[in-house]
């Protein structure tokens, strides 16, 4: 494994419908074969590159998910996705 990382979601719908597939396209930007799972749910590792596979793990706000990378761009990969679900997929932060 090249690069992991755990993360809390913090998106209001969670990792679904736009934020889904803004990591699902973020994701494919990779060659790296990328991987993410619920710690929350304890669910299984998906491929972060497809769209279905995503939004299985069922990811509500203020879960923990685990991304995992292998590859030539597993690090910049996770960096992205780490910005990406840091910045609350680009959307204005509710309070």
């Amino acid at each position: 494994m090249d690069a992991q990382i755990n993360l809390i979601v913090k998106n209001d719908v969670g990792l679904h419908a736009r934020p889904a597939a803004l990591f699902v396209k973020t994701a494919n930007k990779y060659q790296s074969k990328i991987m993410v799972c619920n710690v929350t749910k304890k669910g299984k590792l998906v491929s972060a590159k497809s769209i279905l596979s995503v939004l299985t793990l069922a990811v509500s706000c203020n879960h923990e998910i685990h991304i995992e990378a292998e590859g030539p761009d597993a690090e910049a990969a996770v960096a992205d996705l780490k910005r990406l679900v840091e910045s609350n997929f680009d959307e204005e932060v509710k309070l």
